[in-house]
Order: C-alpha cells, then structure tokens, then sequence
C-alpha cells in the first residue's frame, strides 16, 4: 500500500534538500559539468565554504610548479632592480635628464593594467598555461630589443611588454599560492625569491659596468638567457594546467563571465584597499631600489661600487626579511605584525633622512628592507583570508597587478620631482608614503588580535548565507501566492 505526501510538506523537504546539501569535493568534474545550471549558478554553493586548501607538495607536480614560480620570480626582482642600477648609465648614453629616464619606471604601468584586466580572461581561456607561456615570452620579446640598444623613445615601450609579462605572474601565482596551506611561509619564499633577483640583479649590472667595462644594455644578454630558461621550465611544468582543468577545478565560476567577476571584484571594497595598499608599498619598495644608488652618489657622495653595494644591501635584506619574517607575521597574525613592521619601517627611514653619514644609511637601508620585506606576501594572505574564493584571481590578480603599476608610477614621481627639487626628496617622500600605507592597513576589517581576520569574514559569509537564504524562502512564498492569487498564468 502506497501512501501520497502532501504538496506542501514535498515543497518542504524540496527546500531543505537544496538548502543543506553541498557539491561534494570528491565529484570529478564531467560529475560537475552535469550539475544543472540552477544548481551551480545557486548563490549559496558559491564555493566559499570550508574547502580543502591545495599544498604545494601535493600532487607531487605542484613541487616543479612552484619551484617554476620561485624562478620566475627571480627573473621578475632582477628586472625591476635593474632599472635603479642601470639609471647612472642610460643618462649620459641616451643624454636626458631625470624625468625622462624616470618613464622606463612609468611605462611598464600600461603592461600592469592590462594583466590587471585580462588575468582572469587568460585563466578561463588558456588556464595557468597561459600565464606559464604569454609572460615569459612577452619578457624575451623585450629583452632582446633592449639588447639592440635601439632609440631611447622604443625603451618605454617595449618596456610596457615586459610589464604586462609580469603582471601576468604577480596576479597569477599570487592567487594560486595564497590558496595553499601555510600561505604566509609559501609567499614569504615567493617573494623573497623576488628579493633574490633584486639582490643579485644591482650588483652583476654594477659589476659589468664598473669593472668589467661593458656597456649597460649588455647585461640584457643574461636576461634573455635567463627569461628563455623561464618560459622552457613554466611551459613544461604548467602544460597540463589548461583552461579546460582550471575551469573544471572551478565549476562554481562557470555560470558567469571573467567580466562578471572582475566586475564583482572590483565591487568589493576588500579590493581597492589591498590594490591602494600594494600600489604605494611596492611604489616605496622599487622607488628606494631604483633611486637609493643615485641618492647614495650625489647627497652622500659615495663611490661608484660602493653605492651599488647599497642597493644590493637593501634588496638583500628585503630577501631575509620575507623569508624570516613570513614565520612571525603567521604567528601573531597579520594585522597586529605589518602595523609594527611599518612602524618600525618609518622610525627607520627617519633615521636614513636625518642621519647624513654614509656607513650609516647603509645600515638603515639594510634594516628597511628587511622589514618592509614581509608586507606584499601578508597583503595576499589577508586577500585570501577575507573575499570570497570565487575572486580570488580577479581580486588578487587585480590588486597584485595594481601594486605593480606602483614600481612605475611612483618611481617615475620621484624622478620628476628629484629633477626639479633634486634626489634629496626621496627620504621624505618614502616616509610620507609609509603613512599612507598604514592608514590604509588600519581600514581592513577585523581588529588587531589573531584571528580577528578569520572571525570578520566567518561572520560575513554567514550574514550572507542567511541573507541568500531568506530572501530565497522570500521569493518562494511569494511565488506560491501569486499562484494562488492567480497572478501567474496557467501553464497550456
């Protein structure tokens, strides 16, 4: 004997099935692909639960992957770090001034902002395979022009290619890594593996210079060998993870377009503070690499090699900065640990201003990387931390892309203003601009104990679950009356 349930108590039990039932993480992904379209456009399976956080040794291709990221990041700090060693010489071989030479900081701006655009587009398209294989070549495409030391009017240029090469990367692996366990260690390596190249990259283009009595495009010669190398490795480690893989491990984000997203990224107020903040921090970071030989040469007179040892010494301990520090700024939390580092950072470039000794604002600068060192990788973190995992590529892409216009837009305003005012304003400029990076760090949400971060976004995601939740009960009820009301028309 069959008995018959009720419409309403089956619209009932309708309502919680679909209310607590979650996708599985162990469906593969032509299981995901059959889902229907309701289901995965739902806002409440929108991926932003508890998901299983990716490692960097699991699966063991995920090793050589971020091995390939920790060299291209190398590849990236050698050749923003190369411009302030390199600026002494392009001066008198091209013979333009200050604010002229700046816009080889300036242009690669153009190539950021357009990573910051299309980085998500690329990822849906072409995968991680697209970034593994458009910057590396777009970095080898400059390269060997600079090599041909054409007209000074085609340097900016081409320089926009290699901008837009690294854009690509510091959105891409920033995103991919800060979804690992031990996001904060991971970066930490990341980007002081980016410190690396800044440490190296000054002191190898001095040297050619100085004592090997080479030209200053000549040091392009390595950097075409070692961008190759670059795109042979990442293309080969990343040949699998196509547009078809990244789409199936992100099925949730199939239902809307790369432009509805970066859309909602750009929304979201979490996005603009982080951009603002990683566009002044690595404006400051690149601004001090770029113009710290020239300020050491003409306000503190010093010699040649021994101001390139300078910059060397700040990019070095910049480099121990993010690999030491990355282990604190975890274990005292984030917020509570980049506010003292950037206290300590302006007590620090107080002393460099004030203090007109050589000996001395070596050390200062030494002590300034080290601490300003730890900022970027936190920043992605508590990006990760804090939005939503559906915009991460975008949101992150977005704000690491941002952060890179910063190595050009700031850079270049200090040249401007050193030709009018002389290379001396570079202290309090950099002082002013920790500041501003404060305030801005101040403004994330959650207050300065650990966990803080966790518990604001846990209690957002739930305040928006329930809000998703009533307003879908909403909408059903009043589905059900205007049927009864016989506002809806009759099925034929």
């Amino acid at each position: 004997m069959t008995t018959s349930t009720p419409p309403n108590q089956l619209e009932y039990q309708d309502e919680i099935s679909n209310e607590s039932q979650l996708p599985s993480v162990e469906y593969e992904p032509k299981q995901i692909f059959e889902d229907s379209k309701e289901q995965i456009e739902s806002p409440i399976e929108d991926g932003d639960g508890e998901d299983e956080l990716g490692r960097w040794n699991k699966p063991r291709i995920n090793v050589y992957r971020y091995l390939a990221a920790l060299y291209s990041f190398i590849v990236m700090g050698m050749n923003d770090a190369a411009y302030g060693a390199l600026i002494p010489y392009l001066e008198p071989y091209y013979n333009v001034n200050y604010t002229v030479i700046s816009l080889v900081f300036l242009a690669p701006f153009i190539g950021y902002t357009a990573a910051a655009l299309l980085n998500d587009k690329i990822h849906m398209h072409f995968g991680q395979l697209g970034v593994a294989t458009i910057a590396p070549t777009c970095k080898v495409i400059a390269y060997v022009v600079t090599c041909v030391h054409p007209p000074y009017p085609v340097l900016p240029i081409i320089f926009m290619l290699s901008g837009f090469g690294n854009g690509l990367e510091d959105g891409g692996w920033n995103a991919w890594i800060g979804n690992m366990e031990s996001a904060n260690e991971l970066l930490g390596f990341l980007h002081g593996f980016y410190g690396l190249g800044a440490t190296i990259s000054p002191l190898i283009a001095t040297a050619m210079v100085t004592k090997g009595n080479l030209q200053w495009f000549e040091f392009y010669y390595l950097m075409v060998g070692l961008a190759t190398l670059e795109l042979i490795l990442c293309a080969t480690f990343f040949r699998k993870a196509t547009g078809a893989a990244h789409r199936a491990a992100n099925p949730l984000n199939n239902g809307s377009s790369s432009h509805a997203r970066t859309r909602e990224a750009l929304r979201n107020p979490i996005t603009w503070v982080c951009a603002f903040f990683l566009l002044f921090y690595v404006g400051v970071e690149v601004s001090l690499g770029g113009w710290l030989v020239t300020f050491m040469l003409k306000i503190r007179h010093g010699q040649q090699f021994a101001s390139g040892l300078v910059v060397t010494g700040f990019w070095l301990g910049l480099t121990l900065g993010r690999i030491t520090l990355g282990f604190v700024t975890g274990k005292i939390g984030e917020k509570l640990a980049i506010a003292a580092y950037l206290l300590i950072c302006m007590a620090l470039e107080l002393c460099f201003w004030l203090v007109p000794n050589f000996v001395a604002s070596a050390v200062f600068a030494g002590w300034l990387g080290f601490f300003l060192g730890p900022l970027f990788p936190a920043a992605i973190v508590v990006a990760t931390k804090i939005l939503p995992r559906r915009l991460h590529v975008s949101a992150i892409g977005f704000a690491a892309a941002v952060g890179g216009g910063g190595a050009a837009v700031l850079p270049f305003a200090v040249g401007a203003i050193a030709q009018a005012k002389g290379v001396q304003v570079l202290q309090p400029i950099v002082l002013a601009l920790l500041a501003i990076i404060l305030a801005l760090w101040c403004l994330l949400p959650g207050g300065f104990k650990k966990g803080a971060l966790e518990e604001s976004s846990r209690e957002r995601d739930v305040a928006r679950e329930n809000g998703t939740l009533e307003a879908g009960r909403m909408n059903r009820t009043i589905g059900r009356l205007r049927k009864k009301l016989g506002l809806v028309p009759k099925r034929s």
